[in-house]
């Protein structure tokens, strides 16, 4: 089954149903999570191979030999993780104000993790925390990370509209660009400016809200997590081992390139009273991850300054 976006999947459920509307509100929570497209797979993960380098060709002559090469491919494997929690509501709270506090704390918790799951993406390690799955801060390299700066080892340097085209140029089929809300604000101020310009337009996404667009490729804010803490913070450490910069990552949402990958669709399961008898429990989970199946399906442009403005 190709991949698809979770509004998708909430309309297969239906969005009349509990689980539909948990699945709507929770894209409807972060702009990146609404923005990704997710796989159902069966079992812990999956395993696929990664184009590398290709073979060699060439033209020959007559009576010679073609000389042999063969192409490099890198297997990957991405597993699944699991992600919720349990939320309980007391007795009390639901004989004042009636079984629709259920549903609020319900609401609470999948938007909770919905920002957790948008934190990952971006920032997920598990080297520090193996229970979670490796975001793209952790994954891109070489070719795929830019610096807006002469070299890694640079300061930072102000967000560039010739820089962010590379990145855009780098990245295979890109489908959105995703940066701190600040950098979002900067590069439009940047394109009311007569000597930068930049192609800036607007458009609404499913629930009617503005969306940026850079050209044809709508710009998420990746917002804040579940702790209320910026994604894509102001305060990376740039090449000079400062803590001054942020990055801004060119990605393609699409099948078969940059995807999330679930074991069926999230759950939200009625527990029931538990032992005590004074509180309702509701287990919220899903098992998630994400694949990278395309080696420029994603590139971050990084030290970049937040504190100067955008330059051409």
């Amino acid at each position: 089954m190709a991949a698809i976006g979770l509004l998708e999947y909430a309309k297969d459920v239906g969005l009349n149903t509990k689980r539909g509307t948990i699945i709507e509100l929770f894209a409807k929570s972060n702009e990146v999570v609404n923005a990704m497209v997710f796989e159902n797979i069966m079992g812990s993960g999956v395993d696929y191979d990664q184009e590398a380098t290709l073979p060699g060709v060439a033209f020959r002559g007559i009576n010679e030999e073609y000389t042999s090469s063969a192409g490099v491919i890198n297997p990957q494997h991405d597993p699944l993780k699991i992600a919720g929690g349990t939320l309980d509501v007391d007795r009390a709270l639901i004989k004042m104000f009636g079984e629709g506090v259920r549903g609020k704390h319900e609401a609470m918790k999948v938007k909770a993790l919905s920002l957790k799951i948008a934190k990952n993406i971006i920032k997920g390690d598990s080297t520090s925390d193996p229970k979670e799955f490796d975001g793209l801060q952790r994954r891109l390299d070489n070719d795929q990370k830019i610096a807006v700066t002469t070299n890694d080892t640079d300061s930072v340097g102000a967000l560039t509209l010739a820089k962010l085209d590379e990145a855009i140029d780098q990245t295979e089929e890109p489908s959105h660009i995703i940066m701190n809300k600040k950098m979002r604000r900067l590069l439009t101020q940047a394109s009311r400016t007569s000597t930068i310009g930049g192609l800036i337009n607007f458009t609404q996404d499913d629930w009617g809200r503005q969306v940026t667009k850079y050209g044809e490729l709508p710009i998420l804010d990746a917002g804040k997590d579940n702790t209320n803490t910026d994604i894509i913070p102001l305060t990376e450490t740039a090449g000079d081992a400062g803590s001054d910069a942020t990055s801004v990552y060119v990605v393609s949402f699409r099948s078969g390139m940059l995807e999330g990958i679930q074991n069926g669709v999230m759950e939200v399961e009625d527990l029931g009273k538990t032992d005590s008898g004074v509180i309702w429990r509701t287990l919220v989970e899903w098992l998630v991850g994400m694949a990278l199946y395309h080696p420029r399906a994603a590139t971050r442009l990084w030290n970049i300054s937040s504190a100067t403005a955008v330059t051409a």
